[in-house]
């Protein structure tokens, strides 16, 4: 079988990224939307967990924060104080990956294209409605985008012979087929889900029936909490991981 993991917005929560693998078992290449670092305590360890695996990885808005590429304005205090804990703790090899992550979209074959954001805005836009995925459509050429950033698994779907978009739940251990319409799928966040399931999120797409499964798996979110207090990460980030926040 075929298989490509596909993750997102790990943010340094080495625990979670490691029970995504282990839980997601034999896969050719791994597929990440971005936001490898920032919010958690682990960067390096995610880093070189990854690198172990034939991956294409898209730069997120964190990523480029941290390496100097994009501005710091725009970020939360808490995410701020994250990126300046990340460059004081990556080693130059891992600092050099993430700057060599690619920005923008890539389309990958398949008929898929990967992003951060959105097409339209790949660092910052939030595809959170389905006007917003409608009016994103004009900029991807193939059939599928997929997606992070909201930290929200969904899809927005246009089939092919409607006008509308339609917005929809990603449902766990539901295949997808990826030929029937035109669709957003945001696969959740690895490493700091925010739709109230503290689990881990992820998805499989199998390449010989050219569908995409969505999964959750529980990890140890007592001991990355522990490593952020350990590190004296600012509480919020700590208390959310809790409660999929």
């Amino acid at each position: 079988m075929n298989r490509i993991l596909v993750v997102s917005d790990i943010h340094s929560n080495f625990i979670a990224l490691d029970t995504v693998i282990t839980d997601a078992g034999s896969f050719q290449q791994i597929w990440c939307l971005g936001d490898v670092v920032g919010y958690g305590p682990q960067p390096n360890e995610c880093i070189d967990r990854l690198r172990q695996f034939d991956i294409i990885c898209m730069a997120g808005n964190h990523d480029l924060g941290v390496t100097g590429k994009l501005g710091l304005w725009d970020f939360t205090q808490d995410a701020r104080e994250l990126i300046f804990f990340t460059r004081h703790n990556l080693t130059s090899a891992n600092y050099d990956w993430l700057q060599s992550l690619h920005e923008n979209t890539l389309e990958v074959g398949h008929g898929v294209t990967l992003v951060h954001a959105s097409p339209r805005d790949p660092l910052w836009e939030y595809i959170v409605e389905r006007e917003v995925a409608k009016f994103n459509l004009e900029y991807v050429n193939t059939p599928v985008c997929l997606n992070g950033h909201t930290h929200i698994p969904v899809i927005y779907r246009k089939p092919w012979d409607g006008l509308k978009i339609l917005e929809e739940p990603l449902r766990v251990k539901t295949p997808i087929r990826l030929t029937l319409d035109r669709m957003f799928i945001n696969p959740g966040s690895v490493g700091q889900p925010r739709d109230e399931d503290p689990r881990a999120a992820y998805a499989l797409i199998d390449l010989d029936q050219m569908t995409l499964t969505h999964h959750r798996v529980q990890y140890n979110v007592e001991a990355t909490q522990a490593i952020m207090k350990l590190a004296k990460l600012p509480t919020r980030l700590i208390r959310r991981l809790r409660f999929g926040q």
